[in-house]
């Protein structure tokens, strides 16, 4: 029977995190590090992934840390990504499907144009990298940890996105409503496979930049009972669960956490 210690052991395993080095994606990468696993962190942003990169291997030199340059809004970056994972490293052991982003519309101001960006970076891309990462994934068993957000399974209150500043588009929360099926579909079909697949749906979770604006985080934080934003550092629990072998039962769950806001 294995202990806890080692349910949670990453050690050889080897993850590859998108977005790794932004906001919420730093927190899950330094996880996967403190948990002795080999990372690749891969982002438009090389530069970010690199500092970041250094900072690791700094602090935990035995493990193997690594940048690739991946546009999600690219079917060929995609490709050519996962085609050098599992030729030269073997596949993935792990693939967390961090990455997202979306443009600052309401329903009355947004595009077609806008709409089709959202939905690529924020879904389609989900499935791109599934569908390239499966074979290496396949031949290890490995996990899939995607992550959606509470506006997935709860709409947003219109009294909190006054103005355009922090407009809340209609295509962020049909993307990772998809998200969530799209998790529940896999975990379904890939048990075949023995890959785990789940999902994790942050709450509220605002940048340094927008809780600048004070009236909005006090709005953002009387939705929910704790009575306040997330801190970043709180989803490293719910990574470390999902990503290891404490998790070896289960699949096709979508852990919230948002300060029990989708409670009331």
């Amino acid at each position: 029977m294995p202990s806890l210690k080692e349910l949670f052991c990453l050690k050889n395993k080897l993850a590859l995190v998108t977005g790794g080095a932004g906001y919420l994606g730093t927190e899950i990468t330094w996880t996967l590090a403190e948990l002795a696993g080999n990372l690749i962190i891969a982002s438009r942003d090389t530069d970010k992934c690199q500092r970041l990169c250094q900072e690791i291997k700094s602090k935990f030199a035995e493990i193997q840390v690594n940048v690739m340059q991946l546009d999600l809004t690219s079917r060929q970056s995609i490709k050519e990504t996962f085609n050098i994972i599992n030729d030269q490293f073997g596949g993935l052991d792990i693939l967390v499907n961090n990455a997202g982003a979306s443009i600052k519309n309401s329903f009355e101001s947004i595009s077609d144009d806008d709409w089709d960006y959202d939905i690529e970076l924020n879904i389609n891309s989900v499935f791109r990298c599934v569908k390239a990462a499966w074979p290496g994934l396949k031949k290890n068993k490995g996990v899939i940890l995607n992550i959606g957000s509470m506006y997935g399974h709860v709409a947003p209150d219109y009294r909190n996105y006054t103005g355009n500043l922090h407009a809340n588009p209609p295509s962020y929360g049909a993307a990772k409503a998809g998200v969530i099926q799209f998790t529940k579909y896999l975990a379904s079909f890939l048990a075949l496979d023995g890959i785990r697949v789940n999902c994790i749906s942050p709450g509220p979770f605002p940048t340094p930049a927008t809780q600048k604006d004070e009236e909005f985080v006090c709005r953002l934080s009387a939705c929910n009972p704790l009575n306040r934003i997330g801190r970043p550092y709180e989803i490293k629990g719910a990574i470390a669960l999902l990503c290891s072998d404490a998790s070896s039962y289960m699949t096709g769950q979508n852990i919230c956490i948002d300060g029990g806001w989708a409670a009331w």
